[in-house]
């Protein structure tokens, strides 16, 4: 009987055994199928956080403060502070430099306007007859922005101006049959380059005519930006009625931006010798007087030779 309770005993010690080989931790490839993620958290505290000490291996304590990571490490961290700085100091000169030639700074009182400024200005380019005042307000100093005051100079006007006039150009030459990529670029090209040699050219007759005057280049870049809206609507008559339309709009159009610079610039240009209430004589103001006059017959000669061979 003791043999038969012995093999009794063992039988179920026999039969427990193999399921405790198949149930150990499952080798790669052969997860569980009803386990939709594998359970890694043994895995990791078992082959890594057993292995693996703070700071072993060149791996820094979790807990390591910044000063200790600087310690670790002095030079690359002096090295990134150093290239820091050096940014920070060069973002500050290029900032410097570029306002210095281009004011960016300033570019944002030239684009402050809104919808009745535009149609005021729009309605002053076209019947400037009708205006009386033409003095520019000022604010301690400083002048107020365009949306107060039609008389300010603005760059929104010449920049959509400029754009329309090259859209309206590309319209033209579509309806002649003439249209190509390289012919529209000539003719952006070709005003852009007669806004800066008109522009180079004042600056150079202020410099050598002594003129003290308050007149920016970015003012003389709106005055002379202001033409191309003429331009505008003589080559939209001219697609609408021919040569006639053409020549009627753009007349009109010339001598109301003649009438507009003279009454503009005259107050810029000969503003050293209102403000002293000295009249306009002697050979110095009888020269700024002639400036300001070619600069104003300018605007309608352009306006033609930018326009006369879009119309047909």
């Amino acid at each position: 009987m003791h043999p038969a309770g012995l093999a009794a005993a063992g039988t179920p010690r026999q039969r427990k055994w193999p399921s405790k080989r198949r149930t150990p931790v499952s080798q790669p490839g052969m997860a569980d199928p009803h386990q939709l993620f594998d359970d890694t958290s043994s895995a990791q505290s078992r082959g890594y956080g057993a292995q693996r000490a703070p700071g072993g291996l060149g791996y820094p304590a979790p807990s390591a403060s910044p000063q200790a990571a600087f310690l670790a490490d002095p030079v690359s961290n002096m090295a990134m502070a150093y290239g820091s700085s050096l940014a920070a100091q060069g973002k500050e000169l290029v900032d410097k430099n570029i306002d210095r030639f281009v004011p960016v700074t300033k570019l944002k009182y030239y684009f402050a306007v809104d919808t009745m400024y535009v149609g005021k200005k729009l309605g002053l380019l076209f019947f400037p007859y009708l205006h009386q005042d033409w003095e520019v307000q000022y604010q301690q100093d400083t002048p107020v922005a365009p949306r107060f005051d039609i008389n300010a100079p603005d760059l929104y006007i010449p920049a959509m101006a400029f754009i329309t006039y090259v859209l309206v150009a590309g319209l033209a030459l579509g309806t002649q049959d003439r249209f190509s990529p390289d012919l529209l670029g000539l003719q952006a090209s070709s005003a852009l380059a007669w806004l800066t040699l008109e522009v180079l050219a004042i600056l150079l007759s202020l410099y050598l005519v002594t003129v003290n005057t308050d007149l920016t280049t970015i003012d003389l870049v709106a005055f002379l930006g202001y033409k191309y809206v003429g331009m505008i609507g003589g080559v939209l008559m001219g697609l609408l009625f021919g040569k006639i339309g053409y020549y009627l709009v753009l007349g009109w159009c010339c001598v109301s931006i003649f009438v507009f610079m003279i009454r503009t610039l005259r107050l810029k240009i000969l503003a050293e010798a209102a403000a002293e209430g000295v009249p306009v004589r002697g050979a110095r103001n009888q020269l700024r007087m002639y400036l300001t006059m070619a600069v104003a017959a300018a605007q309608p000669l352009l306006m033609y030779w930018l326009t006369f061979h879009l119309v047909r």
